[in-house]
């Protein structure tokens, strides 16, 4: 039994640290524009067969990420757009594939490709990347329309130069992927535009992540793991006291 023991314990440990990796990944980007929280959460798993009804394994759950909203944050930049509620912005993953993201601190290539700030493309309504012209002005709509005074033009010459893809989805019907980007739910259907106001321009919306709950669950987790270990000691301890018994006899 004291084997059986040993693992049930080793199930709550290894729980424990990944857990802890996840507070820690909440914790690194706690600064990042548009970041979710990741939701973390353990599962008691009965264990089946020969032994005790007693024993229960762990078992690490990722429940998703928060859907709660980040500060929004007034920057007076033209790229910056902060994602209303609900409403994700479409890029080009690095796989070719759509994903979406609420990061909305733009940038544009020197050949006018309109970008995250870390560099993945961002599509316009019909799915293709958008590049932007040579422009002295621009403005972002708040449905995502992008409007330009084209360079060496009078500034009432103002012409459309595209639309964001901003599509509508909740947080819950979407999967966050191991690049960070969120995603359709697999057999599911692509989220639909988003129509009439979907974004703020000239802002961008903070991490949601609250960095004191965050401390404060890294100390639990930690404490945690301390116990668990020592069950394992604890264990091991006993283990051997059992093999020098059953020596001296």
């Amino acid at each position: 039994m004291i084997d059986k023991s040993l693992y049930v314990a080793m199930t709550g440990a290894s729980a424990s640290l990944r857990a802890q990796a996840s507070v820690a990944q909440n914790l690194a980007n706690a600064d990042t524009v548009g970041f979710q929280q990741q939701l973390v959460a353990t599962k008691a798993m009965p264990i089946t067969g020969e032994g005790l009804a007693s024993r229960v394994n762990t078992a690490p759950v990722m429940a998703g990420v928060s859907a709660a909203p980040g500060q929004l944050i007034n920057t007076g930049n033209d790229l910056d757009v902060a994602l209303h509620q609900d409403r994700w912005l479409a890029v080009q993953a690095p796989d070719g594939s759509t994903a979406y993201t609420r990061a909305g601190d733009l940038k544009l290539t020197a050949n006018g490709l309109l970008t995250t700030a870390g560099g993945l493309p961002v599509l316009d309504a019909g799915g293709a990347p958008l590049s932007i012209p040579p422009y002295q002005t621009m403005s972002i709509a708040s449905d995502g329309t992008i409007s330009i005074v084209p360079q060496g033009q009078p500034a009432s010459t103002i012409t459309e130069s595209g639309r964001l893809q901003v599509v509508a989805a909740r947080t819950a019907d979407l999967v966050r992927g191991d690049d960070g980007l969120m995603r359709a739910k697999p057999g599911a259907e692509a989220p639909p535009q988003a129509a009439g106001p979907a974004l703020t321009p000239g802002a961008v919306e903070g991490s949601n992540v609250e960095a004191t709950s965050m401390l404060v669950s890294m100390i639990q987790y930690a404490r945690q793991f301390e116990m668990q270990v020592r069950v394992l000691q604890s264990g091991d301890e006993n283990a051997r006291s059992g093999n020098s018994l059953l020596s001296s006899k």
